[in-house]
């Protein structure tokens, strides 16, 4: 190998692996910028923007996500349809109650760059509300977080 040359990992040489998370007590926000980063290959030592590197990931237990705070009642989940009264504000505790999974979606989603690279990884984030997925024959690595415990 030339020491002069810099090496750029195309798609086709990336192989992706398989992680599973439990989300039973983690922050919210501490678990989607773990997330995000696995998602983008970013812990890799080969990490390239422009490429496509980061690892599928599976998230268990997403009804037990914890969000510090007052979060539950003042965060708030605007849509806008485009039409005349169409803005709709929904509370964390209204839209987790609803579609539990939701609120790590968008987490990680909005964490991830705006361009067209992200809606390619985005679907490489696998979310489930139990702790029952159907990802058992990719053989995922369990990864224990070090995140810290909410402080209120």
């Amino acid at each position: 190998m030339d020491m002069n040359k810099a090496f750029y990992p195309r798609k086709e040489d990336v192989v992706a692996g398989w992680c599973h998370i439990d989300a039973d007590g983690k922050v919210l926000g501490r678990l989607a910028t773990f997330v995000a980063d696995r998602l983008r290959g970013k812990d890799k030592p080969h990490y390239t923007a422009h490429t496509d590197c980061g690892d599928y990931v599976v998230i268990t237990n997403a009804d037990k996500i914890v969000l510090s705070g007052d979060k539950w009642d003042d965060k708030e989940y605007i849509t806008v349809s485009g039409w005349k009264g169409g803005k709709k504000e929904t509370a964390a505790k209204d839209l987790h109650a609803k579609h539990p999974t939701k609120l790590i979606e968008l987490a990680v989603k909005r964490m991830l760059p705006k361009n067209k690279l992200s809606d390619k990884i985005i679907k490489k984030l696998k979310v489930y509300a139990g702790s029952e997925h159907p990802h058992f024959a990719q053989n995922p690595q369990v990864v224990e977080l070090e995140i810290q415990e909410p402080r209120g």
